[in-house]
């Protein structure tokens, strides 16, 4: 769906996710969903809470992933 965003588990990325590795792929996946680079001040409210929940939504499915196999 977009290339920018990067797969933030390990192995894929060589240390756990900070809070700014979770905010940028929350980001892009909000402006490729609304199509909006950077939205007019009308929209920046909502743009924000939508990124805010889905670095929410990324960072509680990072903690509670169940990787096998992993030393």
């Amino acid at each position: 769906m977009c290339r920018s965003i990067k797969t933030l588990r390990p192995p894929a990325l060589p240390h756990e996710a900070t809070g700014d590795d979770i905010h940028a792929a929350a980001l892009q996946y909000v402006r490729k969903v609304s199509g909006f680079r950077a939205p007019a001040a009308h929209n920046r409210e909502v743009f924000d809470r939508a990124v805010a929940a889905v670095a929410h939504a990324t960072a509680e499915l990072l903690a509670d992933l169940e990787v096998r196999g992993q030393r």
